[in-house]
C-alpha cells in the first residue's frame, strides 16, 4: 500500500511523516479521513495505521521541503601566460622569504642553546688523535713470550 507514496517521498520522509501525524492523532487531533466505525474498529484504534491511510489516500496537510546544494555563480577567468608566471613568481619569493626566517630563527635558536651549553659548562672537548691512541697491551702473568 505505501508503494504509491514511496514513489513521491523517500522511506525517511515516509517515516517522519507517519511518526509526526500519527503523535498528533495519538494526542486527539481530528482525524481527516470520514471513518465509519466499522473502519475504526478495522483499525483497532491505532494510530500509526490511521496516518498511514491518511498518508495513503493523500489528504495530510504536511508539506516536505528538500534542501538542495546551494548552485554557484562565480564566473571563472582564464589566465594568460603571462599572469601565471607572475603569480608563480610571487609565491617563489613568499616561499623563499618564509625559508629565510624559519633559517633565521633556527640559527638564533641555536646560538642561544650553545651559549647556555658553555655557560653551564656541559659542554665537552673534541677529542685529539694523540687521546685516541691505544694504551699498550700488558703482557698476562705468568706467560712468557718464547723467542
Amino acid at each position: 500500500m505505501l508503494e504509491k507514496v514511496e514513489d513521491k517521498y523517500t522511506k525517511y520522509e515516509v517515516a517522519r511523516i507517519l511518526g509526526a501525524r500519527s503523535l498528533q492523532l495519538a494526542m486527539d487531533a481530528p482525524v481527516l479521513l470520514k471513518m465509519t466505525k466499522a473502519d475504526e474498529e478495522e483499525l483497532n484504534f491505532d494510530s500509526l495505521r490511521t496516518a498511514e491511510k491518511e498518508l495513503i489516500s493523500e489528504v495530510l496537510p504536511i508539506s516536505v521541503r528538500r534542501p538542495l546544494p546551494k548552485k554557484s555563480e562565480k564566473t571563472v577567468k582564464k589566465l594568460s601566460e603571462e599572469e601565471i608566471e607572475r603569480k608563480l613568481e610571487k609565491q617563489k619569493e613568499l616561499e623563499a622569504k618564509e625559508l629565510a626566517k624559519i633559517e633565521a630563527k633556527k640559527e638564533n635558536t641555536e646560538e642561544t642553546e650553545e651559549s647556555k651549553i658553555k655557560e653551564e659548562g656541559e659542554i665537552m672537548e673534541l677529542a685529539s688523535p694523540s687521546d685516541e691512541e691505544a694504551p699498550q697491551e700488558e703482557k698476562p702473568e705468568g706467560r712468557e713470550e718464547i723467542q
